[in-house]
């Protein structure tokens, strides 16, 4: 009890020496608000991008290899021409050996695009028209809001159906609803069968936009009426291009296939292909390197705003440096009326602690607005956790035992009739 009512006596002592110099203990919590506010805002920050990215690559899927055409590099006399068209990327043969070469592969989805000019009901807009096969909804997000997709029966066939995305189709027909209605896609009439759902991860991914933007058809419909021939047209110029697919979209069984399956991919396709006219992309390989560097960022960030909490230290260490100038005679006369040296360092620890306990406070209030002020007003993922605000509290607590010992120690070190003759 005895050691319980000093321990009460010293905190109510430290508090009242607080309390003499209101607006000197107010701005000195400042320096550990601002610590701890930037430390928990920058971690939440960092979180929410980080988060923002490992979504937009999981949206591709994890058990996925993406292979996608890349026009390759080439000299002005070698470039298609309006008489000579430049033929490159993936070809129809590539799906085949993939398919059937590589083991623990469950589908692979070929798809191509072509730019086109849509009409609907006298609306003329510019598209991406998507040729591809049932087996696409089977390796991406994408899901049928009305109507269906396309099935296998229309690639055998060759249907002219078209399935459009949730942004287009609020586009052409912001009133009605366009299924069963025809639309003409360049020079042909299509029919239209469904509407894709707006894709609520992966914002950032190309078959997040073509779900909203594009238009699927079947593939053996996009070949059989649209052809291989890209004309492009610029400032009076035309080039022709020649492309098979744009895309190959391979599935594989076990998510710990992927890797080996994509070693063997490069290899494959590299000896299909005589130039880098081709990249391949592997969701797994990219989600593992991004939670690698989100968590040198916030290492990065975390120290960067600890920079604060020493400032807010130093600060703090200062003003208790200053105050025990300030108190030498307070100090002779407790010393002389018993004070052992341990109580005067408790006295100035309790002071520092409380400063920093209640900047850190503070601090952590000011570190959940911000983050919620950046998502109102940007728009802006951030993701708060319990364990930054604690991280952050304790390090200001930290700081603060920190830099008040010195000033303590040396407080307890003078001699007492030296501090009683102080003036």
């Amino acid at each position: 009890m005895l050691e319980e009512s000093t321990a009460y006596r010293t905190i109510k002592l430290g508090i009242k020496n607080l309390l003499l110099n209101k607006l000197r203990s107010f701005l000195t919590m400042g320096g550990m608000f601002f610590g701890v506010a930037s430390v928990i805002a920058m971690l939440a920050i960092g979180e929410g991008a980080s988060y923002e990215q490992q979504e937009q690559i999981r949206a591709l899927g994890s058990n996925n290899i993406l292979l996608e055409t890349v026009k390759p590099p080439q000299d002005e006399n070698q470039q298609g021409s309006m008489w000579n068209a430049q033929d490159y990327g993936l070809t129809y043969e590539d799906a085949e050996a993939i398919a059937e070469t590589l083991p623990r592969i469950k589908v692979v989805v070929p798809v191509r695009e072509i730019p086109k000019r849509i009409l609907f009901n006298r609306k003329v807009v510019q598209a991406p028209i998507l040729g591809t096969l049932p087996k696409y909804m089977d390796v991406t997000n994408i899901r049928v809001a009305e109507g269906r997709f396309i099935v296998q029966e229309d690639v055998d066939r060759k249907r002219n159906v078209a399935v459009l995305g949730a942004d287009l189709a609020k586009r052409i027909s912001p009133l009605g609803n366009p299924i069963g209605k025809p639309i003409g896609i360049g020079a042909e009439a299509f029919k239209i069968i469904g509407i894709l759902q707006s894709p609520a991860g992966g914002k950032g991914s190309k078959a997040a936009t073509q779900a909203r933007k594009g238009i699927f058809v079947p593939l053996s419909a996009a070949r059989a009426f649209f052809g291989e021939l890209i004309v492009k047209s610029a400032q009076g110029s035309r080039e022709m291009e020649r492309v098979q697919l744009h895309r190959i979209q391979v599935n594989v069984e076990e998510t710990d296939d992927v890797i080996p399956t994509a070693d063997a991919l490069r290899s494959l396709m590299a000896r299909l292909h005589n130039e880098a006219d081709f990249k391949i992309e592997v969701p797994l390989e990219l989600l593992e390197q991004v939670k690698r560097t989100a968590d040198q960022w916030k290492i990065i960030l975390a120290l960067i705003a600890g920079i604060s909490l020493i400032v807010g230290g130093i600060g703090i260490m200062n003003v208790m440096l200053a105050t025990v100038t300030e108190r030498t005679r307070e100090i002779g006369i407790r010393r002389a009326l018993g004070a052992k040296r341990h109580h005067i360092v408790s006295q100035f620890l309790v002071e520092t602690v409380v400063l920093s306990c209640l900047g850190g406070l503070m601090g952590i209030a000011g570190g959940w607005a911000v983050p919620a002020l950046v998502t109102h007003y940007t728009h802006q993922v951030t993701i708060l956790r319990t364990s930054f605000a604690i991280l952050a509290f304790c390090i200001s607590a930290g700081v603060g035992i920190l830099a008040g010992l010195y000033p303590a120690w040396r407080a307890a070190q003078m001699d007492p009739v030296e501090a009683l003759r102080h003036e």
